[in-house]
């Protein structure tokens, strides 16, 4: 016959069991885990880092070329080289022409350049400069034509590429530009 016990021990049953554990003494384990040391950490992204900085400094692009980048506008149209780009930068494309847009409004800046563009290709030129201004003049010295030049620029299909003009030619202020070739393609 089997007794349902209560899920707490009565008080005799507690005396019953210190009695049986009376001379009991506690179990000190004697073994110690030891988990193996942790391996030594790899500064892989510094490795990745110094091996770009050894890449870069083995360029054969000048160092001067490469600390120009940042955010100064630049377009070069699909299909070319980058090259094209980089001598236009490095100012082995003449200038041949330039036009000033200082103090047009966008309607006039967008007809002049229609027009200055139009004429360039038929006078056969490939390099000319857009001075468009730095903005100083403008509402909150905030450049206007600047971004809207860069913006026209690049829709025209005559516009291979364009870069910021060197410091001496305008700097921020400008654009050099390589227009495609007027002359006809021979096969």
């Amino acid at each position: 016959m089997t007794s349902k016990r209560s899920p707490v021990p009565t008080e005799e049953e507690r005396m019953q069991f210190r009695e049986a554990v009376a001379g009991a003494k506690p179990i000190v384990p004697d073994k110690v885990h030891h988990e193996p040391p942790p391996p030594p950490a790899k500064p892989i992204q510094r490795w990745k880092d110094e091996a770009a900085a050894l890449t870069e400094s083995l360029s054969p692009e000048p160092l001067d070329l490469r600390l120009e980048g940042g955010d100064e506008p630049a377009f070069l149209r699909p299909g070319l080289a980058r090259t094209v780009l980089k001598d236009l930068r490095r100012g082995r494309w003449v200038v041949q022409d330039a036009l000033d847009l200082h103090g047009a409004t966008r309607d006039e800046a967008s007809l002049l350049l229609a027009d200055f563009l139009a004429e360039s290709l038929r006078r056969g030129l490939r390099c000319v400069r857009v001075v468009h201004g730095k903005g100083l003049g403008s509402p909150g010295r905030e450049p206007v034509l600047k971004g809207l030049v860069k913006s026209w620029l690049m829709q025209r299909a005559e516009v291979l590429a364009y870069c910021q003009a060197r410091a001496a030619e305008g700097g921020a202020g400008a654009l050099v530009l390589l227009l495609k070739s007027s002359r006809p393609q021979t096969r």
